[in-house]
């Protein structure tokens, strides 16, 4: 009895197929569809075959423009664009599956406040959470706090590291935030800018670190003096690609130790670099602070390529060859970004239940408008403040109910309206577009907003004493 041997059915290279649709247009059996994914080493998207209903006429094998585009599938023969990650197989190692060793606290004698520097106080902040690993370059006004971690984490069984410059710092930062140990720097704006791409980076590989950024004038070199010209890089322009980070904006020295310990928490919670974001009269100024009651004693998270037989399975990588895998990335990136957004929002209200006039502004300048808002309360004005904690994500959630009963708002800034954008983008975002025309105070290039500056504003607002 005689067999009828099934014709050999076509097969695609995807690196040879423009996607001109040729095929498609002469397979009588519809088996052949444009495709939607681009292919990687050509930046085209091929064709996509379905063969279940192929009779192996070959009819598109003709209407291929294409040489080796379309040919016929030899016996046994199977096309697959290799995973490069999975290439070598197995890791060839049987060290067991990583498990995350927990920090553990240690109770912190009871001492009295202290009158110390911003920057000390950072510094403190960062050992009392666990860091014992500082790398960076000096650079005013943020000095101080590189020159106390140099004096005592030596004694603490840590490592001070000066690095040759700014991008040294950050990849020193890449490889011992990726070993899952708590590491930061001390820097000021043209450093940070230096260290964007690092960042970057970080962000991209899930590496957690803390940078503190002591803003001074600029642009350019500018001079030493504070400003909060930063805020947009910080917020909007965190290195190359899809970056974000928690940001965090004292407004006096506590809040330098408290908020510099939250950012190791928020950073190895989210696996994600976290900013502090003083400006540089706050880095440079004295004030009472209160120790906690324990510091923290590092583990390893389960994910740390530590260099031990335990987490020998880890690696830490932010390159993604594959167009598709890179999307995936990014979306979890979205999805991680979103958490932060729901659960980070932090701010500090002062008076503004009842305000026809919220002031908002953060770090320096906040205590200035906060002592413009004692001043006109005084006078039976209504006025509140509004100080944003979290730079990003931006408390809108808090802002939205007192924006509806306001008449004016006035932003207090050390910089041209760039706080001012954060709070037009997160009221466009929550669909807002109905809220009181914003009026500002602002001063430039190392000049700070004064209590006077601020009051007299609030004066001349119309119908401000109805």
């Amino acid at each position: 009895m005689s067999t009828v041997k099934e014709k050999p059915k076509p097969f695609v290279f995807p690196e040879y197929c423009k996607g001109c649709g040729r095929c498609i247009e002469a397979c009588p059996k519809h088996c052949i569809e444009f495709g939607k994914e681009i292919n990687p080493a050509t930046g085209l998207i091929p064709i996509v075959m379905k063969l279940d209903l192929c009779t192996g006429c070959q009819l598109c094998i003709e209407a291929c423009p294409e040489p080796y585009g379309l040919q016929v599938m030899p016996d046994e023969f199977k096309y697959e664009l290799m995973d490069p990650k999975k290439m070598f197989g197995d890791r060839m190692t049987d060290a067991p599956e990583p498990k995350t060793i927990p920090d553990t606290y240690v109770p912190v004698p009871k001492i009295e406040p202290l009158v110390i520097k911003g920057n000390y106080a950072a510094a403190i902040g960062a050992m009392l959470a666990g860091c014992r690993h500082f790398f960076g370059y000096p650079i005013t006004p943020s000095t101080e706090g590189a020159e106390l971690m140099a004096k005592f984490l030596p004694q603490l069984d840590g490592v001070y590291m000066q690095a040759v410059s700014e991008v040294a710092t950050v990849n020193l930062m890449y490889g011992c935030g990726g070993a899952g140990l708590p590491c930061m720097t001390f820097t000021s704006s043209p450093g940070f800018s230096l260290m964007l791409e690092g960042i970057s980076y970080m962000i991209g590989s899930q590496v957690p670190g803390v940078f503190v950024n002591v803003m001074r004038g600029g642009p350019g070199l500018g001079n030493i003096a504070p400003e909060q010209a930063d805020i947009k890089l910080v917020c909007r322009g965190l290195g190359h690609g899809n970056t974000h980070a928690i940001v965090l904006a004292p407004s006096t020295c506590q809040e330098m130790l408290d908020l510099a310990m939250l950012a190791f928490e928020l950073s190895f919670k989210y696996r994600n670099p976290v900013i502090l974001l003083p400006d540089g009269y706050l880095g440079q100024m004295t004030g009472k602070v209160v120790f906690p009651d324990k510091m923290i004693k590092p583990g390893i998270p389960d994910w740390a390529v530590y260099g031990d037989e335990m987490h020998r399975r880890n690696l830490i990588c932010s390159i993604e060859l594959s167009e598709q895998d890179l999307e995936r990335h990014n979306i979890f990136l979205n999805e991680k970004y979103q958490k932060m957004i729901d659960n980070e929002q932090r701010v500090e209200m002062f008076l503004c239940d009842d305000a026809d006039v919220i002031l908002i502004g953060c770090n320096t300048p906040a205590r200035m408008a906060k002592g413009a808002v004692q001043m006109l309360r005084q006078q039976g004005l209504k006025v509140g403040l509004f100080r944003p904690i979290t730079l990003w994500p931006f408390p809108i959630k808090a802002l939205l109910p007192i924006v509806k009963k306001a008449k004016h708002i006035v932003m207090v800034e050390a910089s041209n309206k760039q706080l001012e954008d954060e709070v037009r983008l997160a009221l466009s975002q929550a669909d807002v577009r109905d809220y009181p025309m914003i009026e500002r105070v602002n001063r430039y290039g190392g000049m700070l907003p004064q209590q006077s500056e601020i009051v007299q504003k609030v004066l001349s607002l119309k119908e401000v004493r109805s």
